[in-house]
C-alpha cells in the first residue's frame, strides 16, 4: 500500500509550500513540532486559490509570528498559512488607518504617528495586526475593539469578506471569526496627535515596557488573562488583586521551574523558555500555575496564550 504524502493533495501556488516544516523557529518561544505543510502565499489572489482548490477535509491553522503561540512537540495536523510580505502595506487617508494583517503592531503605530495619527496602544503590543484583532489585543486600557472599523478576510472556502467589529463580537482577549477564516487586512480609525508628541509617548511606553517585563527573555507576552476581565490600564490608580501576576506571586509560583520552561522573576505572568525547554515543559508549567493558584485563592486561570497541536509521540 502507498503512503501519501500531507502535500499529495495540494494546489499549485505562486508562493512557497514546504511540507512537514518545522515550526518551532517561526514561535517567540522557539518550541514545536513540525505543520504538516506550511503555506507562505504570494498575494491575495495565491491565497484566494488556494483555499478554493484545497480540499475541504484540510485543516487550515492561520499563524501570524508566533508570538502567542506553543506549538505542541507533536507538531501540527494542518495546513498552517504564515502570511508576509504581500500582506504587510498600510494606508493613511486622515485619520483612517488600512493595514495589512502580517505587518507588525509596532510598526503599525510608528508608521500612523509619523503621520498624525493616534494607534499608540499597538507599539508594545506584540505580533502582528492579524493577531492583534483575532485576540483583541490591548495594552493600558486600550483594546482593538477601541478603534476597529472593519476587517478584510479569506474564508476557508476562499471569498474574499469584508466584516464590521461589530460582527466579530470583540470582548476581552476574544473574538468570533468563521473556522479557517484568514484576516488579510484590518481598518482603524485613529485621534490626531502631534507626531513628535506620539513618538515621545510610544518611547516611554516602550521604557516602563521594558523596566516590567522579561523582554530580553524568550517569552509569548502575558500567559494568562487578568481573572478581572480587562488589561492594565498603566494609571496610578490601577488596583492589582485580580491581576494574573498578583494571583501567581500568591500562591508562590513567581520563578517556579519545570524543564526548561520558567515563570519569570521579573513578571510572573510570563512563561521563559530559559533555552532548552519543550512544549510540554511549557505548557506543564502553566497548568502546574494554574492548579496551584486555584488551590490558593479558587481562581480559575485561562491561557492567553495559544496552544495547539499534538504531544510527542511517547
Amino acid at each position: 500500500m502507498t503512503q501519501t504524502s500531507p502535500s499529495d493533495t495540494l494546489p499549485n501556488v505562486r508562493g512557497r509550500l514546504t511540507p512537514n516544516r518545522d515550526l518551532s523557529a517561526l514561535t517567540w518561544l522557539r518550541v514545536g513540532g513540525p505543520a504538516d505543510v506550511l503555506f507562505q502565499p504570494a498575494d491575495l489572489d495565491d491565497l484566494q486559490q488556494f483555499l478554493r482548490a484545497l480540499p475541504p477535509e484540510r485543516e487550515v491553522f492561520p499563524m501570524g509570528v508566533g508570538s502567542n503561540l506553543i506549538v505542541r512537540d507533536g507538531g501540527l495536523r494542518a495546513v498552517v498559512i504564515r502570511l508576509g510580505r504581500g500582506f504587510n502595506g498600510i494606508e493613511i487617508d486622515g485619520t483612517r488607518v488600512t493595514v495589512g494583517a502580517a505587518m507588525l503592531d509596532a510598526q503599525a503605530a510608528k508608521r500612523a504617528a509619523a503621520e498624525g495619527v493616534d494607534l499608540t496602544f499597538l507599539r508594545t503590543i506584540p505580533g502582528s495586526i492579524g493577531g492583534a484583532v483575532r485576540m483583541n489585543a490591548g495594552c493600558y486600557g486600550t483594546y482593538v475593539a477601541d478603534h476597529l472599523i472593519e476587517i478584510r478576510a479569506v474564508t476557508r472556502a476562499g471569498d474574499l469578506v469584508t466584516l464590521s467589529k461589530d460582527a466579530l463580537n470583540l470582548a476581552y482577549r476574544h473574538s468570533e471569526l468563521p473556522e479557517g477564516c484568514v484576516i488579510v487586512e484590518a481598518v482603524f480609525e485613529g485621534a490626531t496627535g502631534d507626531p513628535e508628541e506620539l513618538a515621545a509617548r510610544m518611547e516611554a511606553q516602550v521604557k516602563k515596557r521594558d523596566e516590567t517585563q522579561p523582554t530580553k527573555d524568550r517569552t509569548a507576552g502575558s500567559t494568562f488573562r487578568n481573572p478581572a476581565g480587562f488589561s492594565s490600564t498603566g494609571r496610578e490608580d490601577d488596583v492589582h488583586d485580580l491581576k494574573a501576576w498578583k494571583v501567581i506571586d500568591d500562591a508562590g509560583m513567581r520563578g517556579a521551574t519545570l524543564g526548561g520552561a520558567q515563570m519569570s522573576p521579573k513578571h510572573s505572568n510570563f512563561l521563559v523558555n530559559t533555552g532548552e525547554a519543550t512544549a510540554a515543559d511549557l505548557e506543564g508549567l502553566g497548568e502546574e500555575v494554574r492548579k496551584k493558584v486555584f488551590q490558593d485563592s479558587g481562581i480559575e486561570l485561562h491561557w492567553e496564550i495559544m496552544r495547539v497541536g499534538e504531544p510527542a509521540q511517547k
